[in-house]
């Protein structure tokens, strides 16, 4: 699987490629690197989000999940840039609980890509992240989208 690595001000990032498709967003770096145009294209729209010219990717995605896991990625694809959703209104549209959602955003493959770092908890508390860093480095996203947070 061609996949390529690159610093970010998150940590250092390794996209991967499958059949035409971005597969995954890890953190850290691969000593497998094989470039591909897509995984260039890739690596230059991360870095126009961290400069803070992007607030969409346009990228194609397959990220491995279940049905239910997509249809929450979906709809975390469609918070827009600098803005944040509940675990709880992706729940109510997707009539499933909070708690799922949440299972679903941690199992996010493509972290960034699909914003599930613009995912809070209802009381306003930025809930967890399963990227390196942590909630550090959610907030981080956060902050570099200009994402206002109430009482953090």
């Amino acid at each position: 699987m061609p996949q390529l690595s690159f610093h970010s001000p998150v940590g250092d990032l390794t996209v991967s490629e499958e059949d035409g498709a971005i597969v995954s967003v890890d953190w850290g770096w691969s000593s497998h690197n094989a470039p591909t145009p897509l995984l260039r294209k890739a690596k230059n729209q991360f870095d126009d989000y961290f400069d803070g010219k992007l607030e969409e990717f346009d990228l194609p995605l397959n990220p491995e999940g279940t049905a239910f896991q997509k249809r929450v990625w979906d709809v975390m694809l469609k918070i827009p840039y600098g803005r944040t959703k509940t675990y709880g209104d992706i729940a109510k549209r997707l009539k499933s609980g909070a708690r799922p959602v949440g299972t679903a955003c941690g199992r996010n493959h493509l972290p960034i890509i699909i914003p599930c770092h613009r995912v809070l908890a209802s009381n306003g508390g930025l809930g967890g992240y399963s990227g390196d860093g942590g909630l550090d480095t959610k907030l981080a996203l956060l902050k570099l989208e200009g994402a206002i947070l109430k009482g953090i």
